[in-house]
């Protein structure tokens, strides 16, 4: 595919000016200067099936919003306490449009040095950490032009360490709050987990406004050592409008598991990519994701895991339901190495439509550089099965109950992945809200 050029407007001088205004450290400083002496020379990321020519990544109207903070879990807004469980809540970090609004940790894990701090603070804070990890495993600054956008703008995020051996038992949770319409999005979240250590991370990001004609351009490095252990789970609820590039990128090592579980429930349109690098043997990665698009929404996820090291396993479930216009491109990849041997690699990708005018494609990948291995995929794109249908009506149940029953099934399996019953209760109102949505 030719690569696809987007008009965009950046002045290096005001993104360096407002990022010293602002006090950030002269690490993310040097990276924003690096992002911007290349940017012009970066290509477009090149999504298959979708062409990005007309997509508008870079039109924002304000690059940081400051809003409201909070003393106290009491003092959230109702949207984000509703993802909490306020008595058992130990470890949440809530940011509130671009500002840094309420920070929470256990005196425990801060005993053991574990890190938990915004992208921006934790990079003056903790420098030599922050250097030997930002955008230098996962995500490269120079991979393409919204990368590199990304790093030039970035306006919030997360940092997370969790040093060697250290076994966090309650979860670390983040929330960001977008509640207004002018706000563009530019988080960064940085999670290493060292050798042996273990962690659940679970985020959401959730629009109170209706409609922004803004940016999201939101990247995740994943970074879990040997033997260390991770589940990442997110739900995704931004408002329509947005231009969104959500960009979530894992490094496995030796006898390490990294988990995804994924609501993508936003009503923009969106370019997603989750790629998943299992450069240990031994390592584990298991990616469920879950999606509903309505309106005239356009979007394009593609899944990779990626096999280096010898035994490695990798599991793709993607479950999506389609309505109205809403177009999908689900483009899962699973890929051993030459090396790579005795690993495994299975996925499954399916869609469901539930209008004539609604379009899937799913897409399974094979690329096996490796004899001994195992490999397999299966994907289907179609109706709500009629027969699932007759048979709860028969029992009673009118036919918009039974789909909506039937879609709930279908989608449940990654819902029940996620680790917080709040979220989970969230992810499963947020479908309801979208399936029976006129």
């Amino acid at each position: 595919m030719a690569t696809e050029v987007n008009e965009y407007v950046i002045n290096a001088d005001e993104v360096i000016s407002r990022a010293e205004s602002r006090g950030e450290s002269e690490l993310l400083i040097s990276k924003k200067k690096e992002a911007l002496e290349q940017i012009e020379s970066l290509d477009m990321p090149k999504p298959d099936k979708t062409k990005l020519n007309k997509w508008d990544f870079f039109t924002v109207s304000q690059p940081v919003t400051d809003s409201a903070t909070y003393g106290s879990l009491e003092e959230l807004p109702e949207a984000v306490k509703s993802l909490l469980d306020i008595e058992h809540t130990k470890n949440i970090y809530v940011q509130h449009n671009n500002t840094p609004a309420y920070l929470q940790v256990s005196d425990e894990l801060l005993d053991q040095g574990v890190v938990i701090e915004n992208i921006i603070e934790a990079s003056a804070n903790h420098p030599e950490l922050v250097e030997k990890y930002f955008m230098t495993e996962g995500v490269k600054i120079d991979e393409h032009k919204l990368a590199a956008y990304h790093a030039a703008m970035l306006n919030g995020g997360l940092f997370v360490y969790v040093p060697k051996n250290v076994q966090i038992e309650d979860p670390v949770q983040m929330v960001v709050l977008h509640d207004d319409e002018k706000t563009s999005l530019f988080n960064h979240v940085l999670i290493v987990a060292d050798e042996g250590s273990e962690l659940t991370y679970v985020e959401n990001y959730l629009s109170n406004v209706d409609k922004s004609n803004e940016q999201f351009n939101i990247i995740s490095e994943v970074i879990a050592k040997d033997n260390a252990k991770v589940n990442y789970g997110a739900v995704d609820f931004l408002s329509e409008g947005f231009t969104g590039y959500v960009n979530r990128r894992g490094v496995v090592g030796r006898d390490a598991t990294l988990d995804w579980a994924l609501g993508l429930m936003n009503d923009s349109n969106v370019i997603n990519d989750n790629t998943t690098y299992l450069m240990g043997d031994n390592s584990v990665s298991n990616l469920k994701t879950v999606v509903v698009g309505r309106g005239e929404q356009t979007l394009n996820f593609t899944t990779q895991i990626i096999h280096y090291g010898k035994d490695s396993s990798g599991h793709i479930l993607k479950h999506g339901v389609m309505k109205d216009s809403a177009s999908s491109i689900f483009n899962g990849v699973g890929y051993i190495k030459h090396g790579a041997t005795r690993s495994d690699a299975q996925q499954e990708s399916r869609v469901l439509m539930l209008s004539e005018k609604a379009r899937g494609d799913a897409n399974p990948i094979l690329l096996i550089d490796e004899d001994d291995v195992t490999a397999g995929h299966a994907a289907s794109v179609g109706r709500v099965d009629p027969i699932q249908l007759f048979y709860l009506m028969s029992r009673g149940i009118s036919q918009k109950e039974a789909e909506r029953l039937v879609i709930h099934g279908f989608l449940d399996p990654v819902v029940r992945a996620l680790p917080i019953e709040s979220v989970k209760n969230q992810l499963r109102e947020v479908i309801e809200l979208k399936v029976l949505s006129k």
